[in-house]
């Protein structure tokens, strides 16, 4: 199958992966997440790609260039490149969202299970998509 079709609420409500990978197009991919209650995935910049987040569950606080905004399902941000920016899990169940990147910053297939793990790769998109 050319592209991506599926139910992207339930993948993102199903997800238990810190980070999990599920597309990968030349100009942009579509990553899951599941930020545990506490948890946060550190402040980062972009610098050469835009960032697009939908929360599909749970509650938390998105920073931009230090503005705060608290984010619950059904929410969508956009992060332009550049932007300081941070993601944090503020309530009692976890983050569950999905964010998509243009272009890509991950490699096609990437699993971090735990935010622990994520912490500790720094691989980054080397031009492989997933078709």
């Amino acid at each position: 199958m050319k592209g991506f079709v599926d139910d992207i609420e339930k993948l993102t409500l199903d997800n238990t992966d810190f980070r999990r990978v599920i597309y990968t197009g030349h100009n942009i991919q579509l990553v899951l997440m599941s930020i545990n209650p506490g948890e946060e995935i550190g402040a980062e910049v972009h610098d050469d790609r835009d960032q697009f987040f939908r929360v599909e569950g749970g509650e938390g606080i998105i920073s931009i260039d230090g503005v705060d905004h608290a984010v619950k399902d059904d929410d969508a941000v956009i992060v332009p490149q550049g932007a300081k920016h941070n993601v944090k899990a503020t309530g009692s169940a976890p983050l569950k969202l999905y964010t998509i990147y243009g272009p890509p910053e991950h490699i096609d297939g990437t699993v971090h299970v735990t935010c622990e793990d994520a912490h500790k790769a720094h691989e980054h998109f080397d031009g492989k998509t997933t078709e």
